[in-house]
């Protein structure tokens, strides 16, 4: 064939061949769909996909809410005996690192090409919030190589001491990086993109990490809490301020009012009923609901682990669901409340970080619990007077522990964290657990970092100890 002739065939089938692919990645290309990421569609979605999280059957509902022993079940009670479903140990790891973290990263390199500061400085803020769940729950984490894929696929596990000075860092350098009368930001669905609260979300962040690690680095948490101190307005200050995603309606509700229209295996635990009713806590008509049968107080709660038959003999119309207030499509997820920011100011006043009263800070942080489910002042002064309700200095993790327990109520992954700091309230084990007497103080690995990131994995348990329920973490100092 003539080489000129056959030159010319292959250049036809050449731009032929890049004429069906032009035309096919035409067809291909929805003109609906946005090419590059924008930063206030990210951040409305990564919000709610880390508050449907903390709220959800893998991190809460089957889990911590339930180690926590605010929530009990009367069905289906293998994991009310810390049988956790290794599902929902994977879940939490891959959303909160597939989703949540990856949105906020990306936010944050938007907001840099972009030049809008607020964007990387909320999206700091939300990415250390997400490190400190995973490291709170599992411990040592991957989290100085995460987030890194084209630096490598198998990241190294940070030590939690170091996973938490980091986080301290971070969010020291974001509160200092938001500037209130710069750039605005869009898709704020917890502050509507009031910068100042933002602030005093990322300083009430550190100041929960700095009491978090105050039982293993007294010096630094001093240090910090000292600095936060100085300047209370840079922190969390009412009720009004409050971190938190309230939702809307369906398909939009809260993750728990979606679960309840379509099961009914929940039920308030007795540890909490119990405690509410010794304490006369008007808390208990907004945490629990009445037993649909006359029962002699109202309020049955439901033991913790009970075998699934003896569950069953207790009734669904004799003990107590959940109140109405959690069950609301509508009901918020708490992300960081006020009365917490007190109650962590009390306790460093009692060890000494700073100089205020810890017993006035104490009430302050009861009061705001109780004004925050709407409790009205007259009632609220009657609880207070109350002998069972005063101060102890002599054991200020029992005072503080026990009413944080109550504040936190649904709040699993952060009730779950103080329990196991502050050690109090002390709750008995799970009547038919499977962890010979004990409570779950972590949850394990999931199966996948075992299978694609093993090295690590390995190396990860030799320094923290086994991969079990029962392993402490660092910050778990007694």
């Amino acid at each position: 064939m003539n080489k000129n002739i056959k030159g010319i065939l292959i250049a036809s089938a050449t731009l032929l061949l890049t004429a069906c692919q032009d035309q096919l990645e035409k067809v291909n290309t929805n003109p609906n769909e946005a090419v590059n990421a924008q930063p206030e569609y990210l951040l409305a979605n990564s919000i709610k996909s880390n508050a449907d999280i903390i709220l959800g059957s893998d991190a809460s509902m089957e889990t911590t809410t339930l180690f926590i022993q605010h929530w009990a079940k009367i069905q289906y009670t293998d994991p009310d005996k810390y049988t956790v479903s290794i599902s929902n140990v994977q879940n939490v790891w891959t959303n909160l690192y597939s989703q949540g973290l990856t949105d906020f990263a990306t936010i944050i390199k938007l907001g840099e090409a972009n030049g809008n500061v607020n964007y990387q400085a909320v999206g700091l803020i939300l990415k250390s919030w997400s490190f400190q769940l995973l490291t709170d729950l599992y411990g040592n984490i991957p989290y100085s190589q995460a987030l890194k894929l084209e630096e490598t696929l198998t990241p190294k596990y940070d030590e939690q001491k170091d996973v938490y000075l980091g986080l301290l860092a971070d969010l020291k350098k974001a509160s200092e990086q938001i500037d209130v009368n710069g750039s605005p930001i869009s898709g704020d669905l917890v502050y509507n993109g009031n910068l100042a609260k933002w602030k005093k979300f990322a300083n009430s962040l550190r100041l929960r990490i700095a009491l978090r690690i105050a039982d293993k680095d007294p010096q630094t948490a001093k240090a910090v809490v000292a600095e936060l101190a100085a300047n209370r307005s840079l922190l969390i200050a009412s009720n009004d301020d409050i971190a938190q995603l309230v939702y809307l309606a369906s398909p939009n509700q809260n993750p728990v009012s979606r679960d309840r229209e379509t099961r009914d295996d929940y039920r308030v635990s007795k540890s909490v009923i119990d405690k509410l009713q010794e304490l006369k806590d008007p808390r208990l008509t907004v945490f629990a609901n009445r037993t649909v049968d006359a029962t002699p107080t109202g309020y049955i709660g439901v033991t913790n682990g009970l075998p699934a038959d003896s569950a069953a003999k207790l009734g669904f119309t004799k003990t107590s669901k959940l109140g109405d207030y959690f069950t609301a499509p509508a009901s918020p997820a708490v992300f960081l409340s006020y009365s917490e920011v007190l109650f962590n100011l009390a306790e460093a006043a009692q060890r000494g970080f700073i100089s205020d009263n810890a017993a006035d800070l104490y009430k302050a942080a009861v009061t705001a619990s109780l004004q925050q489910f709407k409790v009205n002042s007259a009632d609220i002064a009657t609880y207070l007077a109350q002998p069972s309700v005063a101060y102890h200095p002599t054991n200020y993790k029992k005072s503080i522990g026990e009413q944080k327990w109550l504040a936190l109520f649904s709040q699993g992954l952060e009730a779950f964290a103080e329990w196991r700091r502050l050690d109090y309230p002390q709750l008995k084990p799970a009547y038919a657990g499977v962890l010979n007497g004990k409570l779950p103080v972590r949850l394990t690995y999931p199966t996948g970092e075992q299978a694609l990131n093993a090295a690590n994995y390995k190396a990860a348990v030799a320094s923290q100890g086994e991969d079990r329920l029962t392993t402490k973490l660092w910050f778990d100092a007694f």
